[in-house]
């Protein structure tokens, strides 16, 4: 038996290790570790809770405003405030956009050089590539000198002891299968979406005020005002304007005809390069649907309300399926969720095995005596992570856009169903075929699709709500906090790109006094619990063969298949200060 160990594993948020015992040319045992330790929760105590959210927003750059939408929802909720319904479409379309961005670059950037073999790449025939480009679509620029100017690139790139992560890649490793022209194509456009992303994110600019981190969400509502209304200062002045004469006021005519605009190269860019690249993947490594399944339960807790006020239905609906039962989705109760410790850097006063409720979860951080840095083994560690174990009725559940279009497929929603069914038969699968690595790339490209396209209609709601005359934004009238009660609690539940997100606060005359958060990625990567069930991450991958234990490629596609995040799962560990 071999340990095999991956520390840091890069293109996941940073804070991840994960450690493997290979036997007989397969991963028999695995661990994933979070080696941030999360102490965010703990700043927030003693703060207003209306200021949460910006605080909150920090916890993830790459899932920008996730948190931020969540921490507002669970302030709102516990105050019960109803935003209007301009606000829910202005969110819908922040959350909207990042949940495209996020898939698109997450297939490119993040899963691409696990499938993609960049050297391969720079001795592709420029030509040919060009031919295998107009088999996709007819796009502008799909040239031979295009791809030749890509190619050259990467030549200088790639080659043995070239500064950078690309001189340093598992080139020609045993399990990349692409011809060099395939690799060509999939290296060109791995470079053009970090472009077209910076495309799509000016509607987070524009209607979010910066990105990553947007400062423009408000407990009540968005702090963003249509030009022609808007609150009035105490001179009676108008609503300030923007400085900048380059950006249009966010929904003005010309701001929402920008977003237009952007939306629909958005769309043409997943239509185009996008759909067409994860076809051409899934065909050459078909085998990995049935490869890193894991545990098969899923969770999603919905995201995308439709209308406004509490227990909205929302476009992408909540809901668990259990293994073996992926047609039936069960509904989802919060009280349900409960974290355990037992093999977590945590003192709980309850018991490290107690599944304790997010909202009344004491642990205390507390670094191993036994456990020497900078770490080099986690065998015989007992407690190996910084991640807690949470889990639904006591099991393991997995979240991201898999189990989002699993329960939304269950659930009737016939534009997920119509988008995933004609990605199924054009590559020969069937649902079957879904719970495994590939499944979850092609249910981000679902989602992508259908996202991208109901953005449109978002859009297109708020401009008529505007047109009208409707220019309610906020709800403001609970705003001082002498208003609210004396305690209250609330909590959301929802989606980020990655996963299930929930915030759970406490407020005390106005003042958090209690805050927890349990991210996508802290479903999917956490660790064991009291009954020896592992998450998400190590059930699947368990079994996965390894033509190379020293160099474990496929290890990394299964890890990245969850699109995991170290810095959402846990955070901000320094050993040299007083959390050791």
């Amino acid at each position: 038996m071999v340990r095999t160990v991956i520390d840091p594993v890069t293109r996941a948020g940073s804070g991840l290790r994960v450690e493997l015992d290979v036997a007989g040319g397969a991963i028999s045992e695995a661990w994933v570790s979070g080696t941030m330790f999360r102490g965010l929760e703990a700043t927030l105590k003693g703060r207003d809770a209306r200021d949460a959210w910006l605080l909150a927003d920090r916890i993830c750059g790459t899932c920008s405003g996730v948190h931020a939408l969540a921490s507002v929802r669970a302030v709102e909720a516990s105050l019960g405030v109803t935003i209007p319904a301009n606000a829910r479409l202005i969110r819908n379309l922040l959350g909207g956009t990042l949940m495209v961005r996020d898939h698109v670059l997450g297939f490119y950037q993040t899963e691409g050089p696990n499938w993609v073999d960049l050297k391969a790449a720079a001795g592709a025939d420029a030509n040919a590539t060009a031919q295998l480009a107009k088999l996709q679509s007819d796009r502008a620029g799909s040239t031979p000198e295009a791809f030749k100017a890509v190619r050259d690139r990467l030549a200088v790139v790639t080659a043995d002891g070239a500064p950078g992560a690309m001189g340093r890649g598992w080139w020609g490793h045993p399990a990349y299968r692409l011809s060099p022209e395939q690799n060509l194509l999939l290296a060109a456009h791995h470079f053009e979406a970090l472009d077209w992303q910076r495309n799509l994110m000016r509607i987070h600019a524009l209607m979010g005020g910066k990105d990553p981190h947007p400062q423009t969400y408000l407990v009540g509502g968005m702090a963003v005002a249509a030009p022609w209304g808007g609150p009035k200062g105490q001179t009676g002045r108008d609503h300030p304007k923007v400085p900048d004469r380059n950006a249009p006021d966010a929904l003005s005519t010309e701001g929402l005809l920008l977003v237009e605009g952007i939306l629909a190269a958005t769309r043409s860019f997943i239509d185009q390069v996008y759909l067409p690249d994860v076809r051409v993947l899934a065909k050459v490594y078909g085998d990995w649907a049935a490869i890193g399944a894991g545990i098969g339960a899923y969770l999603s807790g919905g995201e995308f309300p439709v209308d406004t006020g509490e227990g909205a239905a929302r476009f992408l609906p909540a809901g668990r399926l259990q293994a073996g039962r992926l047609l039936s989705p069960q509904p989802v109760d919060a009280k349900a969720i409960g974290e355990t410790t037992v093999h977590a850097w945590y003192a709980n006063p309850n018991g490290d095995a107690a599944l304790d409720g997010p909202a009344t979860g004491g642990a205390t951080p507390v670094w191993p005596a036994n456990l020497s840095l900078p770490l080099t083994t986690l065998e015989g560690a007992a407690k190996y992570t910084w991640i807690k174990a949470p889990r639904y009725d006591g099991l393991p559940m997995e979240t991201g856009a898999l189990a989002r279009v699993l329960v939304a497929t269950a659930d009737g929603r016939q534009e997920i169903a119509a988008s995933l069914g004609a990605l199924l038969t054009d590559l020969g699968l069937t649902m079957e075929h879904l719970p495994g690595v590939l499944g979850r790339t092609l249910a981000r490209a679902v989602e992508a699709d259908v996202v991208s396209h109901q953005a449109a209609t978002w859009l297109a709601d708020l401009r008529t709500n505007l047109a009208a005359g409707d220019l309610a934004i906020a709800d403001v009238t609970w705003w001082d906090p002498s208003s609210w009660k004396a305690e209250t609690d609330g909590y959301s539940l929802g989606e980020g790109p990655r996963g299930t997100v929930g915030h759970w606060v406490g407020i005390r005359d106005g003042l958090i006094t209690s805050y927890q958060v349990v991210d996508g990625s802290t479903w999917n990567a956490s660790p064991r619990d009291d009954s020896g069930g592992r998450g998400p991450i190590e059930a699947a991958l368990v079994g996965v063969a390894l033509a190379d234990p020293a160099r474990p490629l496929e290890a990394l596609r299964v890890i990245h298949s969850f699109a995991p995040c170290g810095g959402c799962a846990s955070h901000v560990f320094r050993p040299t200060e007083s959390t050791r």
